[in-house]
Parts: structure tokens; sequence; C-alpha cells
């Protein structure tokens, strides 16, 4: 008989539960009632016949092919863990497993094998059926599965997506719920990503892929997006990053051409797929973001011919979060200079008072190891400073290290920075993964957002920079580390510490020297900035037309130094081969922000009178960006939740409404 968990034992290794994942357990386990099923019957053992097996793992030929390495590689990450990786098709069928020796009799007993269905409606509550009816990644762990008889197993599943967006199949790893580690989940899913893309880049093989992402080093990673371009130019298809990257719907990505899409025209990109230079072109998706493309017409490889599954290590990225290990050191380095085009002191001084100010002080301090605290908002070029800070110190020829806190999901934080000893956890490298901290060894680590770090990661981090030494998860030895840190917030670290979130000791240890970064809207160099980012995006030619000059200077650009250098490179990309950007060449979200910002408010439906910049009230401690947030929270209330109605209502564009409103008052 399986062990099955006991509730008043809770383990360090339960999965974490919280209000949404309660509320899928309990719609799937109302589901399983509505099919008839009873808690406690036996495990249906009914199975395909031999031949009938055989007919749909032919249907599924192809979907089994670039499967059964990606399963190869991903059971031998979690060999000897009392598991198995099972891939089935669109209904629950299982077409291949790979297991333990060890976890076969418990397999046995609950019918886990090629041939048995696991959907719902055969199961019950359980990670491949419950994914298949919700079209995400799920956990189904112990005594969440309906079944009585599958309490013993934890077990993680994720959707694998044909390029067309239909349902191909399910990946999933079962164990012992003993075994359960929360990393699992991240490497079924990345496995699930690398088969669909895999897929997707097969059922394209000799169209136009375009692979691009906003971080030129996470191209040829999980992380790329992918669209394949028809001779016309029309956009066929997309993987699901590509869909994040663009906020646009498959459906959506469809109805574009290259020219719309990525600011390109088609005989363009495949006059450089021709030419097979395989370097990162500089485009622009609708949305005004930057992109790095690399444009072919066959596939350059495949992803299970990297020869690892991806494993919880991760490099930063804006949110999202997660990071493959296909990413190496060496492509990281390369891709740098693209992504921080200023790296000194002398390019970043461009004449404005208080930023010559603080470069003062930090050449005072480049020459020692003093912690070094950067506040800014985002987009202000914290990292720059950083980088800068580090080639202009004795440790130039040591290496950068950098790590976005908050682009990283807490239970990788540790491993990311530690590093990890083999077998340390499910799904480890079999070698062990060297950490941050050690990567930085004689050089500069740079943790950008540090406020948003776990305070049980802030305690280990302050233990560290005390003994200088770094112990790996699941090793006694320790590493000798000698790094000079370097920090930055958008964050008051102090406000953080008043509330419980930022331990005070870290703060003092981190509080050698604390700057302060003006944002763009503050400085007096914008002029110098500007033509200094043409420069380094165009060449010397490029230069703005005389009457965009006023509008440039008057904005307030929000995302600081981060939004300008994108309205930049964007225009240019639309202006090529022209060298004066004109109005016409403007993201349409930037020129939307700049009639918001001009245009008289709209009157209010109960006829009061509207409140401007100048009637704005000033008592009530209430800005005029407050009464902003509120008018629009109170449209997208009024649409309820769409915010396309409620950027129409406004005035503005949807990309300009989601951009200005705070993340937690978004409503989707």
């Amino acid at each position: 008989m399986l062990d099955a968990p006991n509730p008043l034992s809770p383990s360090a290794t339960e999965p974490h539960r919280d209000d949404e994942h309660a509320s899928l357990i309990d719609a799937s386990w109302d589901r399983s009632r509505r099919f008839g099923l009873e808690r406690r019957e036996t495990p249906d053992f009914h199975a395909l016949t031999r031949s009938d097996l055989r007919l749909l793992r032919e249907q599924h030929g192809e979907l089994m092919m670039h499967a059964a390495p990606v399963m190869e590689t991903l059971h031998q990450q979690i060999v000897d863990t009392d598991s198995m990786v099972a891939l089935t098709d669109a209904h629950g069928v299982v077409l291949h497993s790979i297991g333990d020796a060890s976890f076969e009799q418990t397999a046995t007993l609950v019918a886990l094998r090629p041939g048995v269905a696991w959907g719902e409606a055969h199961k019950g509550t359980n990670a491949i059926g419950t994914a298949i009816h919700e079209a995400r990644p799920i956990v189904v762990h112990g005594r969440e599965h309906f079944l009585t008889a599958n309490h013993g197993l934890t077990c993680s599943a994720a959707p694998i997506f044909a390029p067309g967006g239909e349902l191909l199949g399910v990946l999933d790893v079962t164990g012992d719920w003993r075994g359960f580690h929360k990393h699992t989940m991240g490497l079924v899913r990345m496995s699930a990503q690398m088969i669909e893309n895999t897929l997707f880049r097969r059922r394209f093989d000799g169209e136009l892929i375009v692979a691009f992402h906003a971080r030129a080093e996470f191209i040829d990673t999980l992380m790329e997006g992918l669209i394949a371009i028809g001779a016309d130019g029309r956009i066929l298809a997309a993987n699901r990053s590509a869909c994040l990257q663009s906020e646009l719907t498959l459906e959506a990505m469809r109805g574009h051409s290259a020219l719309s899409l990525l600011r390109r025209a088609p005989n363009e990109l495949f006059e450089l797929a021709g030419l097979a230079i395989n370097k990162p072109v500089l485009c622009a998706l609708p949305s005004g973001v930057r992109i790095h493309a690399v444009v072919s017409t066959r596939s350059a490889r495949s992803f299970h011919a990297l020869g690892a599954v991806p494993t919880q290590s991760a490099t930063a990225s804006t949110r999202t979060a997660n990071a493959a290990a296909s990413t190496t050191a060496a492509r990281a380095a390369r891709a740098r200079p693209n992504v921080l085009p200023q790296a000194n002191f002398d390019d970043l001084d461009s004449g404005d008072p208080q930023v010559t100010g603080i470069i003062a002080r930090l050449r005072r301090v480049a020459g020692t190891d003093v912690s070094v605290l950067l506040e800014a908002e985002t987009g202000a070029g914290k990292e720059w400073f950083a980088l800068a800070l580090h080639r202009a110190s004795a440790r130039r020829d040591g290496p950068f290290v950098a790590i976005n806190c908050a682009a990283l999901p807490e239970g990788l934080i540790e491993s990311e920075l530690f590093g990890y000893e083999e077998g340390a956890f499910t799904g480890a490298r079999r070698k062990g993964h060297q950490g941050k901290l050690a990567q930085a060894h004689g050089g500069t680590l740079f943790l950008d957002e540090i406020g948003d770090m776990p305070l049980a990661m802030q305690a280990r981090l302050l233990r560290v920079l005390q003994e200088r030494v770094v112990t790996p998860l699941g090793s006694n030895k320790s590493i000798d580390v000698d790094v000079r840190l370097v920090c930055a917030t958008h964050k008051r670290l102090r406000d953080l510490i008043a509330s419980g979130n930022f331990r005070d000791d870290l703060y003092y240890r981190l509080n050698g020297l604390t700057v302060r970064l003006p944002p763009l809207r503050e400085r007096s160099d914008l002029r110098e900035i500007v033509t200094r980012l043409l420069r380094t995006q165009g060449g010397a030619q490029w230069r703005l037309a005389p009457t965009l000059w006023p509008l440039v200077l008057r904005h307030r650009w929000p995302g600081n130094l981060r939004q300008l250098s994108n309205v930049l490179a964007t225009a240019i990309a639309i202006a090529s081969p022209g060298t004066v950007i004109e109005r016409d060449h403007l993201p349409d979200d930037f020129l939307d922000d700049l009639a918001a910002e001009t245009e008289p408010a709209t009157p209010a439906r109960d006829g009061t009178p509207p409140t401007s910049a100048q009637h704005a009230p000033r008592g009530g401690n209430r800005s005029l960006g407050e009464l902003q947030q509120d008018a629009m929270q109170r449209a997208i209330e009024r649409n309820q939740g769409n915010l396309s109605a409620a950027a129409r209502e406004l005035g503005i564009s949807r990309n300009t409404l989601y951009r200005r409103l705070p993340a937690a008052r978004r409503v989707r």
C-alpha cells in the first residue's frame, strides 16, 4: 500500500498553496463528483490493447519523436528520486513513460502506465487531467488527488501546445509524495516549452523564422519568442513567448504582417535570412518595446540537441521569470555590450550637475571595496552606473555578475545566489551549479532590486558578507568568496525596514555609500542624452526633426532612460533608411502620452467641471497623478475590467493605460 501523507504533520517540502490553486482543486473535485467517481474506488487498470496503443502512438508520432529525447534528459535530471516521467495525448492517455525502478511498483498500483487514461473523468483530480481541463501547468500533491488510491503521489504536469494553439498532450512528473520539491514544476514547464519550440521549428522548417527577445542574450534559449512568416510577409504562427512579449493573442498575431508587427519590411527580413549572418538586428513591437531578432530560413538547431534540460538556474529578465540553462556565459558576455552601451563614467557624464556630482562621489570609492547602494526609479540606468563603477575599480579585470532579485521566483533565488551540489534537490544538475556569488569571485556582484529579496535570503546574504564564504545547497563545504557588492532598488529600504520586510542589519551592511540617481525628468542634459542615444543606436547621421525637440523635452518620461532608448530605437527602425526622425516615426503610445499631457480634462458624465492641472485640489494630500489613477480605475470598473474599452473611453491607447496603471490595480 502507498504511504499517505499525514495532514497533521506538514512537511517542509509541502507545495505552497494559494487561493487560486485551492479554487482550481475545489473545482476539479466538483467535476470529479459529477463524473460519478467515488473517492475510495479501485483504480481503473483498463488499458488500450497493444494494437490500439501502437495506432495511437503512430497518430502522435511527431510529438513522441520530439518529446522522447527531452523526457530522457528530464529523467536523468531527476533519477533516483522515486519518480516517473510520462507523456500523454490531449485526452490524458499515457503514450510513453520513463521511471525509476524503485517507483515501478507504485506506478503499477495506481495504473500509471502506457495505454491508461488519466483524464479527470477516469482518475478524478490529478495533475494530468486537471492540466488538460485548465490548459495550464499545475501541481497536485498528496490528498489533493480525488481518489484515495492516489494520495501517496505528488504530480507536476504542463500542457504541450501545437504551433497553431491546439492542445497536443501533457508532460508529467509523478513521484512519491515525500519526494516533492518545488523546483520540479519549473523543470516540467521548461521541458514542455522545449518540446513546443522544437515542434514549432520543425513545423515551419523552410519558412522564415524570427527568434527574438528584448535582451539579446535570451535568443537561443527557451525564453525566445518565435514567429513564422510566410512568403507574402504574413505572420503564420507564433509561440507562447512571442505572444507574451508582444501582449497579443495568437489570433491577433496572425492578423499582423512582418511590417506591422516588427517594423521591418518582409524583403528586408528575407535578405537578412539569406545572408545567414545570425547576428541580432533591432526591431520594434507595436507596443514600442525594442527587441533583438535573429532571422533564419532553416532550423539552425533543435532544442533537444542542446544536451540538457533547463535547470533551476535563472538569469535576470523583465518579468518573467524563469530562464534557460542553455544561455551560456560566453553568449551573455557577448551580448552585454549591446545591452549596456554606456559603461564608463565618461560616457555617463553628459552635463547634468546632479549626475556629475554623483559620478565624482563614485569615482572616489571606485578603488575601494566600499559597498554601494543605488536608489533610482525603474529605467533610470542603475545597471549602467554599476558597470561603470566596476570598470573604474581595481576589479575591472574580474567578472561583473548581475542578478535581478525581482525577476526570479522566490524558490530560485537561493540556488541562483549560492549554487548547489549534485543531487541537492529534484531536478538539480548532475554536476551541480555554481552560484552567482562564487561566479563573481574577484569581481563585482550587482544585486538589482535588492528590496525584493525574501527575508530568509537576506539572512543568508548577510552571513556571506560577514564571513566571506558561501556554502552551496546540499553541501558541507564552504567556498571563499571575494566580491565587491553593488546593490540597487527603486524602493526606499528604510520604509521596508519599518514594515518588517527588510533587515536593518543587512541595510547597514550595504549602506557604505548611498546615491540617488535622478529621474530623467529632473535632468538638464536630456538633449545631450538623446543625441548620444541616436549616435549609439543608429549612427552619427541620425537626428530629430526640429519640431520634435519641444515634444521630447517637455515629456516627463515615466520609464526614464529605458523608455527614451526604446522610443528612439523604434523611431529609427520606422524611419530607416532615412536619417531624420519625424513625428510619424514615433510610437503610438508615446504620442498618446503626449496628447494626454496636453489635452484638457474630459468633463465628468454627471456634468461636474473637469479637473485639470490648474484646478487640481492641492489639499487632502491628493496629487494630479493620484486623481489620474482614480479616473483610470473608475473607467476600468465601468467597463467590467475590459482595458481596451476603458482606454477608448479615456481617449488613450490600451498600452498607455496598462503602463500607467499600477500592477496591483490592473484588472484583466
